[in-house]
């Protein structure tokens, strides 16, 4: 299996004008081939894609799309925008967007559908009308949306919301949770690690919410620490995102995702706005000397309420002397 290196040259890159119109030139004469093969493939488009079948074998751009682990600036677009879904990642369930509102577009209207969803509150204030009620978020207050539910977001000022969602079959209640009663809680907030992995762990959609599969919070690392250590992954029953935030330039952090340490599926810096997936594999990161490494990070379950359990991992052999550093979760 090949690493992914992230720099100028991989998903979500800077790309220059020229490399911008030759990928997009190859792009087209890949498409103009599919589209005048007499040999009987089927072309279809799924997701803004195309993709073609034949013999069974998924076409190389949706490969590609599959193996894409960061998606990058997913904080730059105002209004309501998704990005990451499983029609463009190897997500089964998870979907993530971001909600950034101020006084030139101060409201968001939409349904949830088929998902279920919760927001968390990462900066600014905002009211959310939705089931009949009205609620106010500040900083990282949350509140879990029900499915078949009509939203509608509004700021007087500003507001800077991430979304997670999945979808489930029951509906569940809309519920309020306000940042002050997580951090009363020790089993919700708390700090864990060692003299070089310390973080503060904060679960703002879990064992308080009633909910089918999303689960999510932020963990926040000490300057140049690791976090998500000892690595540890739950493929089994949990998917995972990380988004990272409050990381301002010259800030970053290095993520690596991998079920094999000598063959890692992912290795690359993150900065503030990216978003990295975890389908499976350990997933540990670490941050620059002087800078903190932080992010949200969101769950699916993939068996309905049964799977929805937060600390149960299975650490990286070599590393599970003392445990997963979550115990304090299932208090």
């Amino acid at each position: 299996m090949a690493i992914t290196i992230c720099s100028k040259i991989c998903f979500g890159s800077t790309n220059t004008k020229a490399s911008r119109q030759e990928a997009v030139s190859r792009r087209q004469d890949s498409d103009n081939r599919i589209l005048s093969d007499k040999r009987g493939s089927s072309p279809t488009v799924r997701a803004g894609f195309l993709v073609t079948r034949k013999k069974g074998i998924m076409s190389t751009q949706m490969k590609e799309i599959r193996d894409q682990l960061i998606f990058r600036h997913t904080n730059k677009q105002k209004g309501r925008h998704t990005s990451i879904t499983p029609a463009n990642s190897a997500m089964k369930h998870l979907v993530y967007g971001r909600v950034i509102l101020d006084q030139e577009v101060p409201s968001v209207t939409f349904s949830t559908g088929a998902l279920e969803s919760g927001l968390i509150c990462l900066a600014g204030e905002c009211t959310i009308n939705a089931d009949g009620q009205s609620n106010t978020l500040g900083r990282y207050d949350s509140i879990y949306l029900p499915r078949d539910t009509n939203v509608e977001i509004r700021t007087e000022s500003s507001v800077d919301l991430v979304e997670c969602a999945a979808e489930v079959e029951n509906k569940y209640p809309l519920q309020v949770v306000k940042y002050a009663d997580v951090e009363k809680d020790s089993s919700l907030k708390f700090k864990t690690g060692g003299p070089s992995t310390t973080r503060t762990v904060n679960i703002t959609l879990g064992k308080n919410v009633e909910a089918g599969r999303i689960l999510a919070g932020f963990t926040t690392s000490e300057p140049g620490h690791w976090t998500s250590w000892p690595p540890h992954e739950h493929a089994a029953i949990l998917e995972e995102l990380y988004v990272y935030y409050d990381m301002p330039a010259p800030s970053f952090g290095v993520q690596f995702v991998y079920t094999n340490p000598d063959e890692p599926e992912f290795v690359g810096v993150v900065r503030d706005g990216d978003a990295v997936i975890m389908p499976k594999g350990f997933h540990p990161n670490v941050s620059v000397p002087g800078h903190p490494i932080n992010f949200v990070w969101m769950m699916a379950a993939h068996r309905e309420v049964e799977d929805r359990q937060f600390g149960v991992v299975t650490v990286q052999p070599g590393f599970d002397q003392d445990g997963s550093g979550l115990e304090a979760s299932r208090k």
